[in-house]
């Protein structure tokens, strides 16, 4: 390798050592700032900090310039305070300087702050001291006070709009119009932005407290110098006064134009505020937005420069160029109008008349709207609706196997303020009203729970008798034996229910193809041999169907599948191809079907009335009715009622065990009146389940 190669290699390598540990080298650098603050320095190393710190101020304002947005310059109050300690402890540095040696004459101090004071002040510290003044002024009063106002009240509306913020992001994602990423990186932006202007708020301070230090150490350099000087060193009064005070305006200037670079990049960060684009952007643009104003601002210097006295040179010059400016302005923004039309027709698709008219034609699979007083609950992204609902999707994945579609959660003119509307496939599935500010205490004894006081009121999901109470109650509903939620949870629950009752509705063909989509590689040949030839997709979907709408889980769909495959070896009836599939299913219908103890709580049928049950099947070809008289059915059904009430409770609900060619009549029998209530066949027990016969109807 040559020595160049070498060279570069060792250079590569300390860079990406310097990268590496640049956290140690900043934490170096601030303890190097505070040394300074109690040891003293020499004058090379007070001129490179000085020097360091203007490098500094002239670097944060270029970056304040050309920003696109403050929150680009997130950092600042952070450098800010950074620079604001360095120029504190340069000068307490010259001031140690100043006092000690200042009666060796104008360069004790070091050489920046003699050339300040030489050349901004031509020797005069009468002249230094009114520069230093205005200096003063410019920043504390102008500069620095305007800055600080416009913090404290960009910090308060931005923190009183986060709520606002919020809502619209939550709309946009229940609509559908944003995903998560999306959503995500919105809601980061808003916390970034709120947490940047709370900083700016505190940050001015800095700027402003920095003016008034930089005021008060120039007093004491003057006066504790010219008593050192006279006292000490016996310099005469005029002598004394002038060496003095011209070094301490001298380190005042070499402080204060830092400062003042400083609070202008600080003044320019807050006052940008919603603007995009960098400073020049932003003013020029907008200046130059009214050709009108240019026009008319022409005219008016043009006019100035025939006032006697006055002279007409830089006028006319003026006036002749905001006239050229706004007669060309227009001009070029039509021009560059045209360009972007062409160019957004030409990439533009053609969009179809009925576009509109299709999008209205859009119905919602799952919809839940709030009434006015409700629409706070999806502001709230950690703990309100919104979440809850994501929660739910992600429970009913991995419950019953398909992703539920997206729900769209919309405030509502037309309910009551607070009511809410549960919608399925665009028609009104149920409907409630809860408190916003309240929590809802359900009594789960049925009234047997000790009073407590409340809004008497009904759950909306299960009829059970509840209050709304204050939420400084809570513990003491919890210690009577009430069960508290709140109203985000009482309509996740009441969400939760009207979509189990429609499970079947919500797995529509396109559902089903996903499912298809999403199976593995080893399968995807089956499906080929499923599909068309031997069955259509439509089939597949009704037996899912058919599963769902007695809540059994489709998640081990490659199964489902090899069963279906079986089944229609032999029929085409979807009753039977479904009982088929059950019959697969059966360990997997059995443990969700055991209780604590490991075995499966079962009602059987007598002799009598599996007879009679089988005695009303009429079959013709795949086709089976049922022709029970009604009177027969429905002393069937109150018997079965019956037992079923005296043995369900909410720790153990008991399955109704039939044979195999009666269950789907006897459920679809049930399902009027105890739709909980499980109905399972001989056929679908599994070998290694344990079934207890708690009763007998």
């Amino acid at each position: 390798m040559s020595l160049t190669g070498n060279l570069r290699a060792r250079a590569a390598t300390l860079g990406d050592i310097g990268l590496a540990n640049r956290d140690v080298l900043f934490a170096s650098a601030i303890m190097a700032v505070l040394t300074v603050l109690f040891l003293p320095i020499p004058t090379w190393l007070l001129d490179l900090g000085l020097a360091v710190s203007l490098a500094l101020s002239v670097l944060i304002l270029m970056v304040a310039l050309w920003i696109e947005r403050p929150l680009h310059f997130s950092s600042f109050p952070v450098i800010l305070l950074v620079v604001t300690v360095l120029r504190l402890a340069l000068n307490i540095a010259s001031t140690r300087m100043i006092l000690s040696e200042g009666h060796t004459g104008t360069s004790a101090a070091g050489h920046v702050i003699e050339g300040f004071s030489r050349f901004l002040m031509n020797g005069n510290f009468v002249i230094g001291i009114i520069v230093f003044c205005i200096l003063v002024v410019i920043n504390f009063v102008v500069i620095t006070k305007g800055a600080t106002r416009i913090a404290e009240v960009g910090a308060r509306f931005t923190l009183d709009a986060i709520p606002g913020k919020q809502m619209a992001i939550d709309a946009d994602l229940s609509a559908g119009m944003i995903d998560d990423v999306e959503a995500r990186r919105r809601r980061k932006e808003l916390e970034d932005e709120s947490s940047f202007f709370g900083a700016m708020d505190g940050a001015s301070k800095f700027v402003r407290g920095d003016a008034v230090a930089g005021l008060v150490i120039t007093v004491i350099n003057v006066v504790g110098g010219m008593i050192i000087g006279i006292a000490q060193e016996g310099m005469p009064f005029a002598q004394a006064a002038s060496t003095y005070t011209i070094l301490t305006v001298g380190d005042g200037l070499a402080s204060q134009i830092p400062a003042l670079i400083v609070s202008l990049a600080a003044g320019l960060l807050v006052t940008k505020g919603s603007n995009r684009g960098s400073t020049d952007q932003a003013v020029i643009g907008q200046l130059g937005g009214y050709p009108k104003a240019l026009l008319v601002s022409a005219g008016i210097m043009s006019m100035m420069s025939l006032t006697p006295g006055i002279p007409a040179a830089p006028f006319l010059l003026l006036g002749g160029g905001f006239g050229v400016a706004g007669w060309y302005i227009p001009r070029l923004r039509a021009q560059r109008a045209a360009v972007e039309q062409q160019a957004t027709e030409a990439k533009a698709p053609k969009v179809a008349a009925e576009e509109p008219i299709e999008e209205l034609l859009k119905v919602d699979d799952v919809r839940v709207d709030l009434g006015s007083q409700l629409v706070p609950l999806i502001v709230d992204r950690n703990g309100a609706l919104t979440s809850k609902v994501k929660t739910l999707r992600k429970r009913f994945a991995k419950e019953f196997g398909f992703i539920l579609p997206a729900v769209r959660i919309k405030d509502s003119s037309y309910l009551p303020p607070k009511g809410y509307v549960i919608s399925i496939m665009g028609v009104e599935a149920a409907r409630g009203e809860v408190r916003p500010k309240s929590l809802m205490a359900i009594d789960p004894t049925g009234g047997q729970a000790e009073e407590i006081a409340g809004e008497l009121t009904r759950e909306p999901t299960f009829g059970l008798q509840a209050r709304w109470i204050d939420p400084s109650r809570h513990e003491e509903a919890v210690a009577k034996g009430y069960t508290v939620v709140d109203c985000e949870s009482v309509i996740t629950t009441h969400l939760t229910e009207v979509i189990k009752d429609h499970l079947p509705t919500l797995l529509t063909y396109g559902a089903v193809q996903k499912l298809t989509e999403g199976l593995g590689r080893e399968y995807q040949k089956l499906l080929s041999d499923l599909v068309p030839s031997q069955v259509t997709l439509v089939v597949i979907q009704r037996v899912l169907q058919t599963l769902l709408a007695e809540r059994v889980s489709i998640r081990n769909f490659p199964a489902i599948l090899e069963a279906v495959a079986e089944a229609v070896i032999w029929t085409r009836n979807v009753t039977l191809v479904a009982e088929h599939v059950r019959g697969r299913l059966g360990q997997q219908l059995c443990q969700a079907l055991a209780g604590p103890d490991g075995f499966v709580p079962a009602i059987t049928l007598g002799p009598q009335w599996e007879q009679a049950l089988l005695e009303h099947i009429q079959i013709e070809g795949e086709d089976r009715r049922f022709t029970m008289p009604p009177s027969r059915v429905q002393e069937f059904l109150n018997a079965l009622r019956q037992k079923i009430q005296r043995h369900a409770s909410p720790q153990q609900w008991p399955a109704l065990l039939v044979s195999a060619e009666v269950r789907p009549f006897v459920r679809s029998l049930l399902e009027r009146v105890s739709p909980m209530t499980p109905v399972i066949s001989h056929a679908e027990l599994h070998r290694k389940v344990a079934v207890k016969t708690i009763d007998q109807v």
